[in-house]
């Protein structure tokens, strides 16, 4: 196992930069998820960590050795690929096994690796099928199976599970935490999906446009975002966010005054961010953030149900209780707990203070 270390890594093709001087610090045995949106620069990381991308500045560290220099084969890390990069003629042992093809270990040493392999991911009766006949998330598996055979030092994933429908993404979800658990090794996962990084991670790297936005566990990251897009990005159903204008003494938002707010140097207009879940539709008796507004549409989950109402010409999503669910076109009432509500400065996007 080893640590991982990005010391304003830059990578530029051409005149554009696509990563621009990233700094990070990934701990031995750490699951460490980069998310963020399509084209934000996170498998670009990835690949230069990997040896797959050719870094053009600043340093990257493994084990506190410089491998800039190095050739992927030469960093004693394994990557598992969106596309699973199985082989369809061979069977599952020899997929498996084919990462030990140039090792010196012998022929008796390689099948009881792979066999070991094989009964750790739960695939030791499918081990002479052919991937035909695998489901995704055994042929996800077998990818997997291929990395960890060789006994690398960290676990490079990009997007496994982007392929599997939704059933097979949530059991892959826990089948490769649970695995990180028992082997311990550091894990370097790349995905867009917030719910795989908050399900996942000891640590999120939220990036935006090549830069690190904010860095975290996911309980930090949920209720003490940076900025705005950090709290729309983080959190399911994304953030309400409403324009409102902060004063000495009181906070305006949505046609309601919350007073008792005490921001020193903030006199300025504001965005209010609300989670869908703190934003409680029917109850309209309390402190804290109150409103009334139209129904648009509503989202029954069973447990729940997601309200779309419109606030003074803005769509917000609150929920319902139980399993009450508005009609389309009638008038709710939502409240908000003190302290549920987030600030951002209106010009900056940076976070300013709870409410």
């Amino acid at each position: 196992m080893a640590s991982i270390e990005l010391q304003g890594l830059i990578k530029a093709y051409g005149k554009t930069q696509a990563v621009h001087g990233i700094d990070l610090k990934i701990e031995d045995g750490e699951f460490v998820v980069f998310v963020g949106p399509s084209g934000c620069g996170k498998s670009t990381t990835l690949r230069m960590i990997a040896g797959l991308e050719d870094i053009s500045g600043g340093k990257l560290l493994i084990g506190n050795e410089v491998v800039n220099q190095r050739e992927p084969k030469q960093r004693n890390i394994a990557m598992v690929f969106q596309n699973y990069a199985i082989y369809p003629h061979m069977t599952v042992g020899q997929n498996i096994g084919f990462g030990l093809y140039t090792s010196k270990l012998s022929k008796a040493e390689k099948q009881q690796r792979i066999e070991e392999t094989g009964k750790l991911l739960g695939l030791s009766h499918l081990l002479d099928r052919r991937p035909a006949a695998l489901s995704g998330g055994q042929r996800q598996r077998v990818a997997i199976g291929r990395a960890m055979v060789r006994d690398p030092v960290a676990f490079l994933f990009d997007e496994p599970l982007s392929n599997l429908d939704a059933q097979l993404r949530s059991q892959m979800r826990m089948e490769i935490k649970a695995l990180h658990q028992r082997l311990g090794t550091t894990i370097v996962y790349v995905t867009h999906d917030q719910v795989e990084a908050m399900t996942m991670a000891d640590k999120i790297v939220v990036m935006r446009d090549g830069h690190i936005l904010q860095v975290g566990s996911p309980t930090e990251l949920y209720e003490n975002p940076q900025d705005v897009f950090t709290a729309r990005f983080i959190g399911s159903p994304s953030m309400n966010m409403i324009d409102g204008q902060l004063t000495a003494s009181d906070l305006s938002v949505a046609g309601a005054a919350i007073s008792g707010i005490t921001l020193p140097g903030h006199d300025a207009k504001v965005l209010v961010g609300i989670r869908p879940h703190d934003l409680v539709v029917g109850e309209g008796e309390g402190n804290g953030f109150v409103a009334s507004g139209l129904v648009e549409a509503v989202e029954p989950l069973g447990s729940e149900t997601l309200v779309h109402i419109g606030l003074n010409g803005k769509t917000v999503i609150g929920t319902a209780p139980g399993r009450v669910v508005p009609a389309v076109g009638s008038s709710v009432t939502v409240r908000a707990e003190p302290g549920s509500l987030y600030l951002f400065d209106a010009v900056t996007e940076k976070a300013i203070g709870r409410a």
